[in-house]
């Protein structure tokens, strides 16, 4: 396990910077912040969409086969394993880029999660992982008539860019 790996990660729907500091020998407390993106449109939209707004994330990560990879002579650099997480993520309303007028929402999740890491390369990485949860959005802040909350579905799909710092 990495004492403390920083990263910048990109996927499908957004960009995210990272920094994963090591509590134990399999677990990490990971913190983030980035932009997530949105997309719309269809026959209920005169235009198509597509937006990008601030994420906060915090997610403490129980790697639990690195010992086994170890063993069998796989890289376990850079925290390349499987893990189970419970990731918190926050949606403030600080800005939002759109080529529409759009507002955001703000909302809280919990999503319990399963994911793996693999190295490509000696700096470059890929995750991928799902999750099942539950969002609350504060809509009423939005000026809808009333907060609410639903279970979602979660995927991970990222590639990014690693360092490892030592203090």
């Amino acid at each position: 396990m990495e004492k403390s790996v920083f990263g910048i990660q990109t996927g499908l729907l957004g960009v995210w910077g990272h920094n994963e500091f090591r509590m134990s020998n399999k677990m990490a407390f990971r913190s983030e912040i980035g932009l997530d993106t949105g997309f719309w449109g269809g026959d209920f939209y005169e235009e198509d969409g597509f937006l990008m707004t601030p994420v906060i994330a915090i997610e403490p990560r129980w790697y639990y086969n690195l010992n086994k990879r170890a063993s069998k002579e796989k890289r376990i650099d850079g925290n390349s394993a499987n893990f189970l997480s419970l990731r918190i993520t926050y949606h403030p309303d600080w800005f939002v880029i759109s080529n529409q007028d759009a507002n955001v929402v703000k909302d809280i999740s919990i999503v319990p999660t399963w994911g793996l890491r693999r190295n490509l390369g000696q700096h470059f990485n890929f995750e991928t992982g799902a999750g099942l949860g539950y969002v609350y959005y504060f809509a009423e802040d939005a000026g809808l008539s009333e907060n609410e909350g639903e279970v979602i579905l979660a995927i991970l799909l990222k590639i990014g860019y690693i360092r490892f710092l030592l203090y």
